[in-house]
């Protein structure tokens, strides 16, 4: 037993983002704890958070919503990643694994919400 979320590879992906961007946040300088470190988990989490939420709606136009709630969040990390390259909080590897992951990630959500609408 499953919820439908839980099948759509695009909520899988986003899950995956946000415990590689957990992972790398730890390594942020300690003064970054309640500023980018947080910022960045929380806008990364938001991106399966408002997909499995949307999920639950009674309409797709409620869905839609949602997935542009997760579209932002997403815009957000990949903002909060340029900052921590910025900082050399992660290297240019990291960040060009991470970039590419979001790019991807994003084009598969924007053509689900497409394909709902």
């Amino acid at each position: 037993m499953e919820f439908k979320f839980e099948k759509l590879i695009i909520w899988q992906k986003a899950m995956d983002l946000g415990e590689e961007i957990n992972a790398i946040a730890g390594n942020f300088p300690k003064a970054e704890l309640y500023n980018l470190s947080s910022q960045i988990r929380r806008a990364a989490d938001s991106v399966a958070l408002n997909i499995s939420e949307g999920s639950t709606g009674q309409t797709n136009p409620e869905f839609i919503k949602f997935m542009n709630y997760s579209i932002r969040s997403l815009a957000e990390v990949v903002t909060c990643l340029h900052k921590a390259k910025r900082r050399n909080y992660i290297s240019e590897e990291e960040f060009g694994i991470l970039y590419e992951f979001s790019w991807t990630l994003m084009n598969m959500m924007i053509a689900f919400k497409d394909k709902i609408n």
